[in-house]
């Protein structure tokens, strides 16, 4: 698609120098199919002289790749061909998911047309409970609004909370802002984007925020000290529940996935090798830990983080998308449950359609590992 479209406009890309291309979803190559597709996306990588171009081995899954490439930053629009694109609203983009037409056309002239979302705004309070983090926040805040309740919409997070939540955190709940329907996810660039950016080695941006009388189409405020860890029941990422609730329920599991685009980052895997360290996984239970990029593995195995996740009997594997969208490395079998920090829980999404999936953060998908069902760490 990419090529008829390009072909039909003088042959040539609009700016190579602002695509990026990364092979993640079926890689290293799965299949015989995976691998003429990533035969593809390179060959027109090579043609068309893209330099943002991250074979397997130099790269990862592209939601952590990007930004810790500093290949976006605030006030930029930013679009991709994977509906978690909106995950590089914690930076301050306006960042979507679009199909393979548009980015192809993008590609080619530079444009897109859009409908401008309205906004909804969330306001976090308070402070935060022991083990809660971005991605409870998200979970819970798709709980109260449903997997439509946000659709075409913007959602800005603001609040106390938000302005004192790490990056890693604001790119998880930004990951899953069209898990409520939205158009988008964004965060407004404070001292810690800033601090960010820095460290990547993004300099060229411009911060844009909300205007004091700003309309919103809706402001919801949640007080954090009510919200517990939380766990999204299958099938869907809405039916979320505390962990206390979940925890009664002794939901056994045959496996848990710690890693993707959502929680596949270096924090991720410091709280679940916190929780791993000289702990043994359930004889029941296989455990799958996924770092988002290269670099991210590297600095696992710097930390010492593999050694623990081997140590306690887990599998750590090369950057992939993997199990997550039902690629490879984690299929599930009929009747078979999981625990996992990825981002839907659809009927067949990681493997068979009688097999369940779970949503957590990393602590409780580490926790549960250990305990062979669905748990907090505060049980071990």
């Amino acid at each position: 698609m990419f090529e008829k479209v390009i072909e039909g406009s003088n042959k040539s890309l609009f700016d190579k120098t602002k695509i990026i291309l990364t092979p993640d979803h079926f890689t290293p190559n799965k299949d015989i199919a995976s691998a003429k597709q990533c035969e593809t996306l390179r060959e027109f990588a090579y043609k068309y002289d893209i330099s943002n171009y991250f074979e397997v081995g130099r790269g990862g899954i592209e939601h952590c790749l990007i930004p810790e490439q500093g290949l976006v930053g605030p006030g930029e629009a930013f679009v991709g061909a994977d509906s978690h694109t909106c995950t590089y609203g914690a930076l301050g983009a306006f960042s979507t998911g679009v199909g393979s037409t548009d980015l192809g056309v993008a590609m080619a002239l530079g444009k897109c047309w859009f409908k401008i979302p309205e906004s909804i705004k969330f306001v976090y309070s308070g402070s935060l409970n022991k083990w809660v983090s971005g991605k409870d926040l998200i979970l819970y805040t798709i709980g109260k609004i449903g997997v439509d309740g946000a659709t075409y919409k913007a959602m800005e997070f603001t609040g106390d909370v938000i302005k004192n939540l790490s990056m890693d955190n604001r790119l998880t709940m930004c990951n899953m802002a069209i898990e409520a329907g939205a158009k988008n996810g964004i965060i407004t660039p404070d001292k810690i984007t800033r601090d960010y950016l820095e460290k990547v080695g993004k300099t060229n941006y411009k911060i844009y925020e909300s205007d004091k009388n700003a309309g919103y189409s809706e402001i919801i405020e949640f007080e954090c000290k009510d919200i517990e860890p939380q766990v999204a029941l299958p099938p869907l990422p809405e039916n979320s529940k505390s962990i206390s609730e979940v925890d009664n329920m002794k939901v056994e599991i045959d496996q848990s996935i710690i890693g993707s685009c959502t929680n596949g980052r270096i924090e991720d895997l410091r709280i679940a090798a916190n929780i791993l360290k000289n702990q043994k996984i359930h004889h029941k239970v296989r455990c799958i830990v996924i770092p988002g990029t290269q670099n991210i593995y590297l600095q696992a195995l710097k930390e010492g983080l593999i050694e623990i996740f081997i140590d306690a009997g887990a599998i750590f594997s090369t950057p992939t998308c993997g199990p997550c969208l039902g690629g490879h490395m984690g299929i599930l079998a009929a009747g078979e449950k999981a625990i996992s920090t990825t981002n839907r829980n659809f009927t067949g999404r990681m493997g068979h359609p009688e097999s369940e999936i779970y949503l957590s953060n990393p602590a409780i998908a580490a926790a549960s590992a250990i305990k062979g069902y669905i748990t907090s760490p505060e049980s071990l």
